[in-house]
């Protein structure tokens, strides 16, 4: 479905074929960002290789996916190394989220994106996903704009913060080791402001 899409360099995974495949694949893309939740994010970002290859193909389908048998796609997640802490719940997530694509988008993940008008609108999308909550849409909107291309009218201010240039607050902002080490600081100085805020009486 998606292999006439133009090629990006990704650095998600930080593992060259995983980030390949990221980079020419929007519903690795999407699926990826879905896995990115309570684990390292290089290893939600693989996970979507990590499907391809147990499948036997070298691009993913949202039809083929959303037509899986669940407790054997559960199975081809949980199978060690899973590619979750939570691989049945997250396959799970995963049909769900092909399942929307190919009800509302014929299957094509890229639908989503191409014929939008404005940062809002596609923010409006993105939150319609299952398992896409306000803050993941949010940084899949920014990360679509800082490294795929995608930039319709008013898309930074429709990111909110991680829209913004020159930040290192989430996976929008990942380009290789340096970004990547950028981020996880932000991320820990943003626990420890959190844990420090809890412990402060009030």
């Amino acid at each position: 479905m998606s292999t006439s899409s133009p090629k990006h360099t990704i650095h998600l995974a930080q593992q060259p074929e995983a980030d390949e495949l990221l980079g020419r694949s929007p519903l690795a893309a999407l699926v990826g960002m879905l896995l990115d939740q309570q684990v390292p994010m290089e290893w939600a970002f693989s996970g979507p290789y990590t499907i391809a290859q147990r499948l036997g193909t070298d691009d993913l389908d949202a039809e083929e996916i959303a037509a899986y048998d669940p407790e054997a796609f559960a199975e081809l997640l949980s199978t060690k190394p899973a590619v979750h802490r939570y691989p049945g719940s997250m396959a799970k997530r995963v049909q769900q989220l092909c399942q929307y694509l190919v009800d509302e988008y014929e299957g094509d993940p890229e639908a989503l994106w191409r014929d939008v008008e404005s940062g809002k609108e596609l923010l409006a999308r993105l939150k319609a996903l299952p398992g896409y909550g306000d803050q993941k849409a949010k940084i899949f909107l920014a990360l679509l704009g800082k490294q795929y291309g995608v930039q319709p009218k008013g898309w930074r201010e429709a990111a909110g913060a991680y829209g913004e240039q020159g930040a290192y607050r989430s996976a929008a902002d990942i380009t290789g080791p340096q970004t990547l080490a950028k981020v996880r600081a932000y991320k820990q100085e943003m626990k420890a402001a959190a844990k420090a805020a809890k412990a402060t009486p009030k």
